[in-house]
């Protein structure tokens, strides 16, 4: 960022903190704005081959848009990482031009490359619950499968992130019957909790030998916070043991909580509460799959697709 002018990474910094300010944007989003915008600068000066100010910033033409995005490909970056550093960059020329009163049209105007969306990859109901039943068989040590039965089953049970999961406390056990999460962006919900998370987790508690100390809930074998990895690598290993595809992650355990409250009539809004989704729109892309699932038993049973397998 050497050939980048102060005034301009005085700029930046100024939006950056107005991003934060924001109620919603987390530290993480802000840092990513930063690292986008940052790249297109750096590109920028490199290819005019100066140093870069809000001056040089208005003479921008497609051109060097298209240089960027160009060099962004040939690094092996995704389209929707382009897309993301893309739309970052445009909100911070927006507002850059609004204050030094110009239009980055050339910016503005530029597509992102276009990509398909993922949606998410849930188990299926009988999957996700020999995924809970035989999670603690991969540990020798009663203690630490309670453990990962507890963690898996507030997965699938209760909507909860993995982060949100192992961020409980030793204090908010016993579970009760609804619990306070702080998601994302800081965004709080309350979250029904299942009998059997409950009990998960009142099994785990009996035998942990830090079940008296105070801190997380969740616990490694040499008593320090548990580390999403090794959850991450306990769900390896039981879909390995079960047979399922490399998809059945701890978040997939998540996204099946979800698809099967819509697949039993939950209300889309309701469940975007319970997951903590800032927007409708990403709790919407469980409909696409609840709708393939439903073509999925149409074209299975439906008597002219039946004919026409024969």
């Amino acid at each position: 960022m050497n050939s980048v002018s102060p005034a301009l990474r005085d700029a930046v910094q100024t939006w950056l903190d107005t991003r934060r300010a924001l109620k919603g944007v987390s530290d993480n989003t802000v840092e990513a704005y930063a690292r986008d915008v940052h790249n297109f600068l750096g590109f920028f000066a490199s290819y005019k081959g100066g140093e870069t100010g809000v001056t040089a910033l208005k003479t921008l033409t497609i051109t060097d848009v298209r240089a960027w995005l160009a060099s962004l490909r040939s690094e092996g970056l995704a389209s929707r990482s382009i897309a993301r550093k893309l739309s970052a960059t445009k909100s911070f020329f927006r507002w850059l031009g609004e204050r030094e009163g110009f239009e980055a049209t050339a910016l503005l105007n530029a597509r992102a490359p276009k990509f398909q969306a993922k949606l998410p990859r849930p188990l299926a109901p009988d999957a996700a619950r020999d995924v809970i039943k035989t999670v603690e068989l991969q540990s020798t040590t009663p203690w630490v499968g309670a453990r990962d039965t507890a963690v898996i089953t507030l997965l699938y049970g209760c909507g909860l992130r993995i982060s949100e999961a192992l961020g409980l406390q030793m204090h908010d056990a016993p579970l009760p019957d609804v619990l306070r999460i702080t998601g994302k962006g800081g965004r709080e919900r309350i979250v029904p909790v299942l009998d059997a998370a409950k009990d998960a987790v009142t099994a785990y508690l009996k035998i942990c030998p830090y079940a008296g100390l105070e801190g997380p809930l969740f616990r490694g074998v040499r008593g320090g916070a548990l580390s999403p990895r090794i959850v991450q690598k306990v769900m390896q290993n039981t879909r390995l043991q079960l047979g399922l595809p490399a998809s059945a992650t701890p978040h997939a355990m998540r996204h099946s909580f979800a698809t099967h409250l819509l697949t039993a009539g939950g209300d889309l809004r309701a469940i975007q509460e319970l997951l903590g989704h800032a927007s409708l729109s990403t709790t919407q892309a469980y409909t696409a799959v609840d709708a393939q699932h439903l073509m999925d038993v149409y074209e299975k049973s439906h008597p002219k697709s039946a004919s026409n397998s024969k």
